[in-house]
């Protein structure tokens, strides 16, 4: 009796172990990345990897985090770096996020995401349109009424050239407005925080830019948030409302996400998106997302690549529009 009881034991204690090694195995585990980021410290881009990179690191999902900054050609030297270097960067992933649709369309490089290994869009930062706090204009509404009269009173500051993001953004939403988008007056800078001081100096009307880099200078009192492009009002910032809530049928969402090296095998980038799926499991993605103020749209191999195409025919649609492509 007793031996039966000590084998029940046994196999009791066997089966835990198996169970718990099978528990471990089950999550995602990569042993390094290198995070290669096209643009320099501080901007969106960078933020993302550094964010993603923190999470990985300290909720043991990655064992080794490193990080590279190649500004240039709009982010095409880091995609034509990661190509090039393809055998050698198997550990390698890209941030990158809408702009690399549009400088593909507009041929600032001749690439496109379909000569690298898209692995998983990851978050989403919305579009807003900002004034400074001692601005005439308190909603939306009021700026799109005036552009309507006359769009040469309305100047639009972007962190980016015509064409850009920024740029496209702020004509989708005036377009839904009423307005017409081909007439509007924006003002390009080569850098988003130099399209803030260009607002803050009175040099400009109006700040297309990203919710979340708007949101430390609101909360100081230095800019009002007058709309956001959300589908609905992010937790981040619960006053500032949608487009759609103002009655213009515009969404916008800047999404970011990882590309690896072209050739890569599918086993090593299920790796990659797998791991980037368990993160969202995790404390420190709580801390890090609602620091940034970021949405999850996790989007993995083969729904990123969809969704990629998609975009790029609806953002082709508008740039030929407004005249940037044939």
């Amino acid at each position: 009796m007793l031996t039966q009881l000590i084998t029940r034991k046994r196999v009791s204690v066997l089966a835990a172990i198996m169970a718990s090694a099978l528990s471990v195995s089950a999550q995602a585990k990569v042993d390094s990345i290198h995070f290669l980021v096209p643009g320099g410290a501080g901007g969106g881009w960078d933020s993302t990897a550094r964010g993603t990179g923190e999470v990985l690191k300290k909720s043991d999902l990655v064992d080794t985090i490193s990080y590279e900054n190649m500004s240039g050609g709009g982010g095409g030297k880091a995609i034509a770096y990661l190509i090039k270097t393809a055998e050698q960067s198997t550990d390698t992933l890209m941030v990158n996020s809408t702009p690399i649709v549009i400088r593909s369309l507009s041929k600032v490089f001749p690439q496109s995401f379909r000569d690298l290994t898209p692995v998983a869009a990851t978050v989403g930062d919305y579009a807003a349109f900002v004034v400074p706090a001692k601005s005439k204009y308190t909603s939306f509404t009021d700026i799109v009424n005036d552009y309507k009269k006359d769009p040469s009173s309305i100047t639009v500051a972007g962190g980016s050239a015509r064409g850009s993001m920024d740029h496209l953004v702020a004509a989708l939403a005036f377009k839904a407005g009423g307005g017409e988008p081909r007439r509007l007056k924006y003002l390009a800078y080569d850098a988003g925080g130099k399209a803030m001081a260009g607002l803050l100096s009175g040099e400009t009307t109006l700040l297309s830019t990203g919710l979340s880099e708007a949101l430390t200078l609101a909360d100081a009192g230095e800019i009002r948030i007058l709309a956001m492009t959300g589908d609905q009002r992010s937790p981040s910032a619960p006053e500032v409302p949608t487009l759609q809530e103002l009655g213009y049928n515009a969404t916008f969402v800047n999404w970011r996400g990882f590309f690896a090296a072209p050739g890569l095998s599918d086993e090593k980038a299920d790796e990659f998106a797998e791991v980037l799926g368990e993160m969202y499991n995790t404390e420190q993605w709580k801390t890090v997302r609602d620091r940034y103020g970021w949405t999850e749209i996790y989007k993995p191999r083969k729904e990123f690549v969809a969704f990629l195409s998609q975009q790029e025919k609806e953002i082709g649609d508008l740039m030929r529009e407004l005249g940037f492509l044939k």
